[in-house]
């Protein structure tokens, strides 16, 4: 008698939620699969990502791009996540988001909050984003796949990874100001951060976003997403929740 197949599916708990955001937020690149026009067949290509402050995957791609094409057409896409390293590819955590891309007018609130997070994680991007060619698309998430090494795979709905609420707007009025204050006058406490939170390595790092989770920080070849104790119930707690984490980084360096 052959045994019932056993579900490879584990119940979503929070450190599959915590892993799930963390792909996302570090991300600067990604696998995008559309539908190709008039085949129907698959299409992939590798995007350069960013995240809107509610944790939305935003890209900037050019109408002359055969993706492009295929997302007016038909919105519907798959954004595949995860950075390999060294050895086996296979064993390290990535995440498919089935999402439905919109385009951003451009000038709107939306696509001027999508170009600043955007070059604040890509830079190297301001040499075309200008271009009358290119656009920012958001891609709205509707679930997720998360697959966080052999045997650990999950399945997570929309509200699992993506922030909602009041504080979203809130962050979306101030975090430019946190952040060129923070990158302008307390590098040392950034680089603390990425050092005892993040346990990342290397100098230069700075802040490229906040939002109620965390914050993401940058060097020119690396990304460091860093969670704050807990999620932020608004925008104004944001200064006591960074001298707080200072103070913990700093107390944790001087013990040892």
């Amino acid at each position: 008698m052959t045994e019932p197949k056993k579900d490879v599916i584990r119940d979503t708990d929070a450190e599959a939620i915590r892993l799930a955001k963390t792909l996302i937020r570090s991300a600067r690149f990604g696998a995008l699969a559309v539908i190709e026009p008039g085949t129907g067949a698959p299409l992939a290509s590798r995007v350069g990502v960013a995240t809107d402050i509610d944790g939305a995957p935003l890209i900037l791609i050019s109408m002359l791009s055969a993706h492009t094409g295929a997302l007016i057409a038909d919105p519907r896409c798959s954004l595949l996540l995860g950075e390999p390293g060294k050895g086996d590819p296979l064993a390290y955590p990535r995440i498919g988001l089935a999402c439905r891309a919109r385009r951003l007018e451009q000038g709107s609130a939306d696509q001027i909050r999508a170009e600043r997070r955007y070059l604040n994680r890509n830079p190297k991007a301001k040499l075309y984003a200008g271009l009358g060619d290119f656009s920012f698309f958001r891609l709205e998430p509707e679930r997720a796949r998360l697959n966080g090494g052999f045997g650990k795979a999950y399945l997570l709905d929309r509200d699992d990874f993506i922030t909602g609420g009041p504080i979203v707007e809130e962050f979306a009025g101030s975090e430019q100001s946190a952040l060129d204050h923070m990158n302008a006058d307390h590098r040392d406490a950034i680089a603390l951060y990425a050092r005892h939170f993040g346990r990342a390595e290397g100098e230069g790092w700075i802040a490229t976003g906040f939002d109620a989770d965390g914050m993401d920080l940058a060097t020119s070849d690396a990304t460091c997403r860093i969670f704050f104790p807990q999620p932020l119930r608004t925008a104004h707690e944001l200064r006591s929740v960074l001298v707080e984490m200072a103070k913990t980084g700093r107390a944790a360096e001087q013990e040892r």
